[in-house]
């Protein structure tokens, strides 16, 4: 293994395999770093939905008042670990401070920034490695069972269409015109026109991967556990107690970038949103594209080897085993959704790297010269992943990136 690199990034999920492929593409020597298997990231198990508009945050005023019904009531897309909660209480207050009418406006705004240029972050490396063909260029639809939910998210809805998203609201006879499989009660439903979504996030990932190798980069199957700033180069120890040797260092590992000692990136406020997926083999054929349920909090989507239904938050850390009453839920759901199913074929859980005010960190550490932080992209890991790496190569190369990332700085949180 070679010991000294330009560019080093560790993470090797999609935001991490975008940060390598852009600095590759500048003519830089790279390693991505990252021990986990292929199916660990959350990259892997979401619902594959490349959403253009979803950028709405978690935070919302509407959201603290549905809050005890969300937390108490067992059939809930919410679930929280209570004595995990207690010991990251200022986590959860900084998130709840986030739900106030002004600062969602503004998270709003900035999760709009950065979606207004995904596509030109995303489909050149999706070219580049050869993934044209999973991506499905169609509308995903949004479901609302009930006035109360609909009315819910008006302004929300509202806000994202002032500040560009093409979506219009369609009636229950035009979402069973488009999906005559659909079962679950619908009131009105919101298209997002502008949508795609990806067949198989998993072998997507594999390509980034594979077009990486192959154009000159190293991929090094190993942990990095710490790292440290040595004159202009960056000191990078793995788990095998060797080291490497980089000019800048990129930390893209998603909700495990914390474990990074000295990188910055432990200081933050990062935690996860445990998300959880079901999957029925060979039942693709009862979608034609991503359908949500708002009061199921979750996407089924027809995907290449089944009908994945992935979503749910569950506020619980990294430690604690997936929950079998998360995956019952799913399944549940999924069966009010469709008939037919049964018990699920596949079940799976990852972690979804979230800051209490939903917006991704993109830039330089604080307090540090060649350590750049790239996560915390919660629900848009994916979506947002290409234009994130195309940021990083700009900021290496010392570049002004073609937009304002000022709102994404990792010093935001002082």
């Amino acid at each position: 293994m070679k010991r000294n690199f330009d560019v080093a990034v560790i993470g090797a999920g999609a935001v991490g395999c975008a940060c390598a492929l852009w600095n590759q593409d500048t003519g830089l020597d790279v390693a991505l770093i990252d021990k986990s298997g292929p199916t660990d990231a959350a990259s892997y198990g979401n619902a594959g939905i490349f959403s253009v508009t979803g950028f709405a945050p978690l935070n919302s005023p509407g959201l603290i008042r549905r809050l005890p019904k969300l937390m108490f009531d067992n059939d809930s897309p919410l679930s929280i670990d209570w004595v995990y909660a207690l010991t990251h209480l200022p986590w959860m207050l900084k998130f709840l401070r986030a739900c106030a009418p002004d600062k969602v406006a503004h998270i709003t705004e900035q999760l709009a920034n950065i979606t207004n240029h995904v596509e030109a972050g995303f489909m050149p490396l999706a070219k580049r490695a050869g993934a044209e063909d999973l991506i499905k260029d169609i509308a995903s639809i949004y479901i609302y069972s009930t006035k109360e939910y609909f009315e819910g998210d008006a302004a929300s809805i509202e806000s994202r269409r002032r500040l560009g998203a093409d979506m219009d609201v369609i009636d229950q006879d035009e979402v069973h015109e488009m999906e005559p499989h659909l079962r679950a009660p619908v009131y009105k439903a919101l298209r997002s026109n502008e949508n795609k979504y990806i067949i198989n996030p998993g072998e997507y990932i594999e390509r980034l991967k594979k077009c990486f190798a192959s154009d000159g980069g190293e991929f090094i199957n190993a942990a990095a556990m710490s790292c440290s700033e040595q004159g202009d180069q960056v000191q990078v120890r793995i788990d095998d107690g060797s080291t490497l040797t980089c000019n800048k260092l990129v930390i893209a590992a998603g909700a495990h970038s914390k474990k990074i000692v000295g990188s910055g990136a432990e200081k933050l406020p990062l935690d996860t949103e445990r998300g959880y997926h079901v999957v029925y083999h060979g039942a693709q054929s009862k979608l034609t594209r991503p359908v949500g349920w708002s009061s199921g909090g979750l996407y089924a989507t027809p995907m290449e080897t089944g009908l994945r239904i992935a979503g749910t938050v569950e506020l619980a850390g990294l430690n604690k085993p997936p929950s079998p009453r998360r995956m019952e839920y799913i399944a549940g759901m999924a069966n009010k959704m469709f008939d037919g199913l049964g018990e699920p074929d596949e079940t799976w859980m990852g972690f979804r790297p979230t800051l209490p005010d939903s917006v991704p960190v993109i830039g330089l550490a604080p307090g540090k010269r060649n350590i750049l932080l790239a996560f915390g992209h919660q629900h848009l890991g994916l979506t947002m992943s290409g234009i994130t790496g195309r940021v990083i190569a700009d900021l290496v190369q010392g570049r002004a990136p073609n937009f304002d990332i000022s709102g994404y700085s990792p010093s935001r949180f002082g």
